[in-house]
This record gives C-alpha cells, structure tokens and sequence, in this order.
C-alpha cells in the first residue's frame, strides 16, 4: 500500500476505533512470534550511562511538586561514581534525612539516549535481544512517570534541550503542528541502532495519568472551566473567581498524589474520554511509524503499559487493535502484579510483567527457602496454566525492577515467615526508608551462589526472562529509590559504599563490576538463545524433594534437563531416563563438586549445596 493510501486507511480506521466501534477492537491474546525468543533489559534511562554531558539537568529542569522542598541554589549533578548513601553539601542543606528531605530524589546523573547507545555493545556481548524503556518522554521528574507529553522524548536526553523546548512551545494539540525535536530523532537513531544489532525496543505508555505541566493539564489549571480540556480530568471543583485569598480547585490525583491527574473515562465508564483517547493514538502511531509510510520497521515494537487495571478494558481493546494495524508483530505487555490473564484476553495484550506466575513463586522457594520443591512445582504449574499457551513462553519472567529492591538485595533479606503471603513478602517493607531493620549490605559468597541459581532457573524456565539493568553486573539496592542507582561499569572506580541511609556505623562494600557474575549471565544466555527447547520446548517436573528441583524442557529431539540443588547440603539423586548416556553438562554454577555419571537407563546426580546443572542430549 503506497503511504498516501496507507495514510488514509489509517485515518477511517482511527475514527473507528475512537468511536469504539466494537467489531474493530482486540480481543483475545496477539503474542508475535519473537516474543518467544526475547532476552530482555530494563533501562532507566537517567541511571545507565551519561554519554553526552552538554545535556546535562540543570536545578531548573528539575520537578518541584506542590508542598515539597526545592532543591537549594546549590544544587549540582551527583557524581556518578559516589558512595551512593553519601550526601553533598546541597543535600544535607535540606535537612537530615537522607529520604524524608526529598533530597536523593532530586539527584540527577546525567543518563541519557547517547549513553544509551553508546552501551549497545555491552548489551549485544551480553545476549540481549530486546530493551525496555522506562518512561522517556518529556517530564520533569526523575522517574518520569508523570509524563508532560506523550509525543516528545525528554528534551535533557537528548542534544539540544532549550532548542527542543523552543519547538515545543510552538505546538498545539493537533498532530501536524508537532515538531521532531533533536532528543526525538536521537531516539529514533537509538532504535535504528538497536534494530541493526538484532534488538527489539518497547516503551512505558502511562496512559491513566499526567503530570500537572502535561499541556492539557496545564491549560486547565489556567483556564479553568473556560478550558477546551476540562472534561480530560476527574476535576472535583474548579477555583472561585470572587475567592482570591483561596484556590478551591481539586481533582483526583493517582492513588491521591495531586502531581499525577488522572485522565477521566467516558460517561458510561467503559473507555477513556474521547479527548486524551485521541491523543494517545495519535502518540502511538507516531512513535510505531516514525515517518508514517506504513512500513514498522523504523518504529518502537512494542509498548510497556502502566497499571491497565486503572483504565477501562474499552480502551484498551480499542488500543491494541490500532497497534497490530500500525504493526502486526507488536508486542505489548501490561503490568499487574497479580492475575493478569483476564486483562490480556479482554484487552488485546501480548503478555504481562511476570510477578504473579514467576517472581512471587521463585521469592518463595529459591530466595526465601519458605516453600519446598514440592509446592513450589504445584504453584508454577497453577498460576502458569491460567494463561493461553503462547502467552506463556512471552511472558516477561522478571526478579526485580524499578518497583522493587533488587535480587542481591532480596537475598541479602530473605526472609521463610513470608511463605504465608500470597505474594510470599515480595515488595513489602523493603527499604530502610520504612523497615530500619532492612539490610543495605552487599551479598556475601552465599549470596551471589543463590542469585546464580535464580539467573539459571530465570533463563531456562518458560517465558521470556528480563534483567533489570546492572542485576547482571552485581549490583544491590533496597526499594526505590535505592533500586536506581546510577549503572556499575567495568572501566569505572566506586568509592565504597560506607555510608548508612540511616546515620548508623556500618562496614564498607566495595562497589565494582563482578566480571563473574556478567561472564555466567553471558553463558546462560548463550545457551537459551541456543536451544529452541528453552525457549519453546515443553516443562515438565522430573524430581520435587525439599530444597531439590529438577525439570525437563523438550522440542522435538531436543532435550535439556536443568537440576537445582537449593539446600545447605549436597544433593544425590538417580533419574530413570531414556537414553541416560546421551546427556553432557552443558553448564553448572559451581566449578567443581558436581558429578554425572550414567548406567543404562538412569542417570546419577551428585549436586553441591546451593548449585545448579544444564544437562543437554546429545
């Protein structure tokens, strides 16, 4: 189709999805065939690398929330390589707490698109196939989740920050007065990069809320009821006019937080209002076919949505519809963190982030010791099997993200009382911020054994695993905002980390790339992108005893049996296996201490304590 018609088949469609015509909206899963293949990455793109320091923040770029301190005059980028608890003049002129001052949240790194691509290598030497994105587009925060437009990549991570809030200034809400500024065509050629290296990129599309200087938003709160965009929001009151000395205007703000309005539905409550509706799919394509010619392959392939429980299943049936037209082969993947299976079949998804059926279980049994194989089989096998097949093997297997303290930390705190929760403790209490007895320390030798074996149970089980940056590099950290440390780099010298959020006296961890543990995340990797049957063969439980679990993934002729010794003690067991003698180690998370050995149709294990096998038929 040539891009005059393309364009405006495009248009008839949009009209017809905006009026929510039901016979054009998704229903039931859209899972593209490489979903199945993905390694991901989680990128927060302010923490991972500064590759361009003439676009660095500046104090004025920075948020300033209703009822929440400025940073002082003295205010400066944080040196990238800092003991992270450590605090600078400016921030202790802010008071004495390292999170209740807000100081640690008006840090900046600098992180940007060029590092980004700059670091594209180390991803590919890594084995990653495919990138996340938190949010990137235009927002003054640091986490960016109150985004001030949809349709612009942040001007500071790009190249030309004042020349790109210039342009911006000059558009309206209209489509054909939006200007490609330099940080969008600087994501752009981060796309074409990755794409290049075999690399998909998905996007966070937070499409409940806006931040308060999103421009619809902003219209509002000058305007008032005289403005086009009062119906956008859940406004409670507007402000009185013959009330100077007080501002009664209210609305409802994301879980209460007046920095994060919330876009308001339809009247019948079954979609978005046609409004914000509008304007998302207009930011959606844009961002999925760049230059509107109808061939994807310059675009984003994917998105990342955030709490889709919050906004009408209407909308998002609508959405996805539009996406598979705009490109067939996307991928998109909505984020609860409980049963998500409802959501992916009524609203058209691809998958969901993977805490329910996979991080909570794998907390459980390999982190905390709370549950024993047995249980742990029937808890994978259950809440697995409430997803349709192809949902399953796309399914973002992720340990730890942004919302979470990391795996070294997780293990560092674990904790078997947490067995009795359905989520098994997982995200609760997990920062000194509201738990002073939450441990801020490096993982010892036992530590780093453990995370081996959840990075060998994550890359050979069914779905698509996910890193969350630097968990491959050996990084720590609590719950946010300790989790976003900026990235540890192998060429880079960390001060110790020695200081205490809390002001207590602690012992030093030394803060440096563990090249060990990257090297093992490379192999296991290596193999799943090798081995079909790891990415789309069947699972089944050979052997659930206590602290051992041995499972068994088959495609065709090929098999791949992966054994996990979780105890304090060595493991010995006897397989009755067809073709015993056929099976070679392929990978083990211990140097030495295991043995294979086969006799006829079994095969005999002896597996160290906290250690791992891969085992592949010849």
């Amino acid at each position: 189709m040539n891009a005059p018609l393309h364009a405006m088949y495009q248009r008839v469609l949009l009209i017809l999805l905006l009026a929510g015509c039901a016979a054009e909206r998704s229903t039931g899963p859209h899972v593209p065939d490489w979903a199945a293949d993905a390694v991901w990455y989680q990128i927060f793109p302010e923490r991972f690398w500064n590759g361009d320091p003439t676009n660095d923040p500046t104090r004025a770029s920075l948020e300033y929330p209703p009822a929440l301190p400025e940073a002082p005059p003295s205010w400066r980028l944080s040196r990238w390589t800092a003991d992270w608890y450590a605090r600078d003049d400016w921030e202790r002129e802010m008071g004495d707490d390292f999170y209740e001052s807000y100081a640690v949240f008006h840090r900046r790194y600098g992180g940007d698109l060029q590092g980004v691509i700059d670091r594209l290598d180390y991803l590919q030497e890594l084995g990653i196939t495919a990138i996340y994105f938190n949010p990137v587009f235009y927002a003054r925060s640091l986490h960016k989740y109150d985004g001030n437009t949809f349709h612009h990549i942040d001007p500071y991570f790009g190249p030309d920050p004042e020349g790109d809030l210039a342009l911006m200034a000059q558009e309206t809400e209209d489509p054909n007065t939006w200007h490609w500024t330099a940080a969008d065509r600087l994501f752009l050629q981060l796309i074409q990069e990755a794409h290049a290296r075999g690399m998909r990129i998905i996007i966070d599309g937070v499409f409940n809320h806006t931040g308060r200087d999103f421009f619809a938003f902003a219209d509002l709160r000058r305007r008032q009821q005289d403005s086009p965009y009062k119906d956008w929001y859940i406004v409670y009151s507007f402000d009185d006019p013959a009330t100077p000395d007080t501002n009664e205007f209210d609305y409802e703000g994301w879980w209460g937080v007046k920095t994060l309005p919330v876009f308001a539905d339809n009247e019948d409550g079954t979609d978005l209002h046609p409004g914000p509706k509008r304007y998302i799919f207009h930011a959606t394509a844009r961002w999925m076919d760049p230059d509107g010619d109808g061939d994807p392959s310059d675009g984003i392939d994917g998105w990342r949505l955030d709490v889709t429980n919050e906004v009408p299943v209407g909308f998002w049936a609508d959405w996805n519809a539009y996406v598979r037209e705009l490109n067939p082969n996307a991928y998109t993947v909505t984020e609860l963190w409980q049963d998500a299976s409802e959501m992916i079949v009524q609203g058209g998804f691809s998958a969901t982030m993977n805490y329910f059926a996979f991080a909570f279980p794998v907390k459980a049994f390999l982190i905390d010791f709370g549950l024993d194989a047995s249980a742990f089989a029937r808890l994978l096998d259950e809440r697995r099997n409430r997803y349709p097949e192809a949902v399953q093997y796309a399914l973002q297997n992720l340990i730890d993200s942004h919302d979470t303290d990391r795996l070294a930390s997780m293990i560092v705190n674990r904790n078997p009382a947490d067995v009795h929760q359905d989520q098994f403790g997982y995200d609760r209490d997990v920062s000194p911020r509201h738990n002073p007895s939450y441990d801020v320390h490096a993982p010892d030798a036992t530590g780093r054994a453990i995370q081996r074996l959840v990075a060998l149970f994550q890359m050979t089980y069914v779905g698509a695993p996910m890193i969350y940056y630097g968990t491959e590099a050996g990084m720590w950290g609590a719950d946010d905002p300790d989790d976003r440390k900026p990235m540890v780099w192998p060429e880079l010298t960390y001060a110790d980390e020695a200081s205490d959020p809390l002001g207590r006296p602690r012992r030093p961890d030394p803060v440096r790339f563990d090249s060990s543990l990257f090297r093992f995340y490379q192999q296991i990797i290596a193999l799943r992108r090798q081995s079909a049957a790891l990415r789309r063969g069947t699972f089944s439980v050979l052997t659930a005893d206590g602290g051992l679990f041995v499972f068994r993934r088959t495609l065709g002729d090929e098999q791949v049996l992966v054994a996990l010794n979780r105890e304090e003690t060595a493991r010995k067991l006897a397989l009755p296996l067809a073709e015993a003698t056929r099976f070679q180690v392929r990978l083990a998370t211990v140097a030495e201490g295991y043995a294979v050995t086969s006799a006829a149709d079994t095969l005999h294990l002896t597996l160290p304590s906290l250690s791992g096998l891969v085992l592949v038929r010849e």
